[in-house]
């Protein structure tokens, strides 16, 4: 059975930590949809245009597949959340309380809900267990979390939870797909893609 994402992004998201996760599950087989968590028109493009393009952190426009509303966005219809990070993104990512239903339901529903945009933890409320982030928001979680400074790491040790899979900034983009790629179709299908994507064999890459 085909496996589904569901990409969150908003204005401010980090283009790098969005089209890297989005192309490369894509690449692995993985049905994805796009959300944007924000509503109303857009400055760009025609008037009315629903869903808006979104104006990334480098102001690289995006136009994704749909808005969050009204879309059946539960932990029944795709098989992982993925909420990337950049500074404003992450904001109104992690602010926003129809991202923290979600991220409650998709954790209590035993699936895997993975950011870079790790505030979006602390502020669904999720248990304390080891996470990652940016380090500009480290100090925002060690409170709460048990911090580790790995590229990806992944939390699967809450009994009757679902996996949290935190990463850093889109320099650990890659790392964070792969592992994706990893639990949602296989290591051997992660292995396959990362040859003929040269990525560096060089680079750490979490097992």
């Amino acid at each position: 059975m085909t496996k589904k994402a569901l990409i969150l992004i908003a204005d401010g998201t980090e283009e790098m930590e969005f089209t890297i996760t989005y192309d490369t599950l894509v690449r692995a087989g993985v049905e994805c949809t796009s959300a944007n968590v924000q509503s109303g028109g857009s400055p760009y493009g025609s008037v009315g245009t629903s869903p808006a393009l979104v104006v990334c952190s480098r102001s690289i426009k995006i136009l994704p597949d749909t808005n969050l509303q009204p879309l059946e966005a539960g932990p029944d219809k795709y098989d992982v959340l993925i909420i990337p990070g950049g500074l404003k993104g992450a904001e109104t990512l992690s602010q926003s309380t129809e991202v923290q239903t979600l991220v409650r339901q998709y954790y209590e529903g035993n699936k895997i809900v993975a950011m870079i945009c790790t505030l979006a933890a602390k502020t669904a409320g999720l248990p304390r267990q080891q996470v990652t982030s940016h380090p500009v928001i480290q100090n925002d979680l060690t409170t709460a979390y048990d911090y580790k400074e790995d590229s990806v790491v992944v939390s699967d040790n809450v009994p009757g939870k679902g996996i949290l899979v935190t990463s850093r900034g889109p320099g650990t983009a890659f790392p964070f797909a792969f592992k994706l790629v990893e639990l949602l179709c296989g290591k051997a299908k992660s292995d396959e893609l990362r040859g003929p994507m040269m990525f560096p064999p060089s680079v750490p890459y979490p097992c």
